[in-house]
């Protein structure tokens, strides 16, 4: 695929402080690395000047770590907005709920979306899936995404990496392409 033709648009997912507390979102984040993973990714965009949109979650919830008046709604570090980049926040899972995502990526005759960010399982996942209804081609970058150990019914606890791999796997062929860095890396450098 010569991913660069299609002018892709890169969607940073709730790449945010509030996630480096694992014990707040269940404990045993796998995929540690994804924040310096997705700030590779960024850094790769900006420098075949595509195009970036944040996305930002501000929970309703005022001692969620995602709340506008908590430090975890900041940006992680490594992974802020530049200041001709497109930022969007919202207050639901989908990426496309409450904001203007869906007019942006028409008006700029986008067909194509790379997503990376945070969580696999919650507001990737549901970004993803509504980005191919909506008919874009869409590619999940699997290690620019981490999510945490769960608890299911009678309180069993599902191990994080287990959690990221089967929503990667819902995801994969029906909604979206998955691939790794490395493989996007190659794919950009293609042409």
């Amino acid at each position: 695929m010569n991913l660069r033709s299609q002018k892709p648009i890169l969607i940073c997912v709730d790449l945010q402080k509030g996630f480096l507390e694992e014990a707040y979102w269940g404990g045993n984040r796998n995929n540690k690395n994804a924040e310096e993973i997705s700030s590779l990714i960024i850094s790769k965009w900006r420098k075949i000047d595509e195009q970036i949109i944040h996305v930002r979650h501000s929970s309703t919830h005022p001692k969620s770590k995602l709340h506008k008046s908590s430090d975890g709604f900041e940006f992680h570090p490594s992974c802020l907005p530049a200041e001709n980049e497109i930022l969007l926040t919202k207050s639901v899972n989908s990426c496309f709920i409450g904001t203007p995502l869906k007019q942006i990526l028409d008006e700029k005759s986008c067909t194509t979306v790379v997503i990376i960010g945070l969580t696999t399982d919650h507001c990737v996942s549901t970004t993803t899936r509504m980005a191919a209804n909506y008919g874009y081609n869409t590619l999940v970058v699997s290690d620019a995404t981490a999510t945490f150990n769960k608890i299911g019914l009678m309180n069993k606890v599902y191990d994080s990496e287990l959690i990221h791999q089967t929503a990667l796997a819902s995801l994969k062929d029906e909604f979206a392409t998955i691939i790794s860095s490395d493989e996007l890396f190659e794919m950009l450098d293609r042409g």
